[in-house]
Parts: C-alpha cells; structure tokens; sequence
C-alpha cells in the first residue's frame, strides 16, 4: 500500500435521490472519457477507493465517479431492524430494511444525476454484487462489468458459505472497538491489516494517515452492515447478464474463496477471468496500472457487442 492522496481532487459531494434516500456521489476532477462508476463494499465509504487506482482508471480514459451506498459514508443511513447481527443477515432469507433491488436503484439514482446515460460499473466485495445486480436489473444503463473479490449474484443464505472464509470475519467480529473516532479509527485499521494482500507491502503508515484523514464508521457499524448484507436479491439469475463481464479476485483472499470468482465467470457467457497470486481482499498499489488496462480492455469490447 502506497500513499493514498490524491493528485487530482474530487469534486465537492452531491446527492443523487432515489424516493427518500440521499446517496452521497462525487467526481475525479480532470478525469475525462467514457463513464466509470465505482461501487465500494459492504458499510464502506466511497474513501475507501485508492486514490492511486481512481488516477489509473483516469489515465486510461475513464470520466470516474464513486458514491457511498445507503447505510454507508455520507449516504442516508436507514432505521435500525431487529437484526443487528451480520451472520445472521447473511444466511438469512429475509431482509427486514430494504431489498437488493433498492441498492441497485440507488445506483441509477447516481447515474441519472450525472447525466450519464450509461456507464462502466466496477464493484469491489459487496459492491460487486451489487453492480452484477445492477446490470441485471438495468442492462440498458450499463456499458461492461468488472466485479472484483465478489460472491455471485445471486448465491444466498447458507449456499454463501461455499465461498465464505469464516476466520477473519469470525475475528473482526469478535473485536471491540470503542465508541467514536478512536473506535473507528482502530476497526478501519484492523480491517485494512486483514485484507491486505500476504504477498505484497502493507504500509501500516500510509494506511493509518490516510484513515484518519477519512475516518469511516462504517467497520464496526454492525446494524447498518446487518441491513446491507440481509438485503435480499429477487431478480434474473447471473446468467442472464448479458453485458461484457470482467471478473477479478485475489487467490489469498481471506473472506471469499477464488472459487466464488470462478462461478461468476461460468456462469456468463463470454465473461473474462483474471486471478491474481499473492492478493487478499484488497487491491494492491503494485496492481493498479494492470487493473486499469484490464477494464480499458473490457470497455473496448463494448462497440463489438450486440445491444440487448
């Protein structure tokens, strides 16, 4: 992990409105191109999108824009249900807040107050499953599709844990952080330590300048996480995606196993599939310029595809 700051800023934070909820968006200045929207994981901020990996995607001719999702960073956060317990929302089948759908929504909300008609989607974690929802739901508002260290789409309740590392998130939720900034300030450090990718350089400093110059409470936000993840997905299946499809996922990943990459991509036809050795849960610094070139490859593809 390098320095995080950006070179180029982002814009100041607008709301996109889907019914009552407020989704918080901003742009990459000087970015300029084809439109990329970029989708965090779950309870994460939009901050927590290298800034180094926004510049690549910039330089490789992309217009970038991020947003948090509802329950996350500057988004609206919805009513508290009666499950606060994120294993449990996971293998459940029934989400008591809002529905998948909604999240893919709040997407198009995005999308239609930037003015862009349609754009490249790329999810990271969470963010992935939601942007193959999303493309799902609306293929005629989605140009390609990168999903990275994603489940597929539509896997639920106990059929997750065929993917699923149980030890660092059996970890994370067995830590107690204090309330307030400090509190998360440490869950968001400790989250960071986890993911990291085993075979590359964890720069424990860069990370903590950065996390406190962007603190998120997301990471040890367990209800809004509950309601995220619960959220239940009653949609086409994955083989109905029918727009270019980019799927990456690091092979030490220790919450999703590469297996849940490899169902993605069978289950599309067409889909591309890129593993990286040595990578956790993150992106590493060392991979960003690849992971550009790789979604600028996949939106190239575009022109030659059939509309649907």
């Amino acid at each position: 992990m390098t320095e995080m700051r950006p070179h180029r800023r982002w814009t100041a934070t607008e709301h996109a409105h889907n019914g009552e909820v407020a989704v918080a968006f901003d742009q990459l200045e000087g970015s300029q191109g084809e439109p990329l929207l970029l989708i965090m994981g779950l309870a994460t901020a939009r901050f927590w999108w290298p800034a180094g990996l926004c510049e690549a995607f910039a330089d490789a001719g992309f217009a970038v824009a991020r947003y948090d999702q509802r329950d996350a960073g500057e988004s609206s956060r919805m009513p508290d249900t009666s499950t606060s317990n994120p294993f449990k929302a996971l293998f459940g089948k029934r989400g008591d807040a809002y529905t998948s759908e909604d999240m893919a929504d709040d997407a198009i909300a995005v999308l239609d107050a930037l003015g862009w008609e349609r754009a490249h989607i790329f999810g990271h974690s969470l963010g992935g499953a939601i942007a193959q929802r999303l493309t799902l739901r609306h293929p005629d508002r989605v140009l390609s599709l990168t999903s990275s260290a994603a489940l597929p789409s539509d896997v639920s309740g106990l059929g997750v844990l065929r993917y699923l590392r149980l030890g660092l998130l059996a970890k994370l939720a067995r830590t107690k952080f204090p309330e307030g900034r400090e509190g998360d300030i440490a869950a968001s450090l400790a989250v960071w330590r986890g993911i990291a990718s085993p075979d590359y350089l964890f720069d424990e400093a860069a990370a903590r300048a950065w996390v406190e110059a962007e603190v998120d409470s997301g990471p040890r936000d367990k209800k809004a996480q509950s309601r995220q993840i619960g959220a239940q997905w009653h949609g086409p299946r994955l083989r109905e995606l029918s727009r270019p499809l980019l799927v990456l996922h690091g092979e030490q990943d220790p919450i999703l196993r590469v297996t849940a990459a490899h169902a993605t991509a069978h289950a599309v036809d067409g889909a591309r599939l890129v593993t990286f050795p040595g990578v956790g849960h993150d992106i590493p610094a060392a991979l960003w310029p690849a992971v550009a070139h790789e979604v600028r490859e996949l939106a190239a593809t575009v022109s030659t595809q059939p509309e649907s």
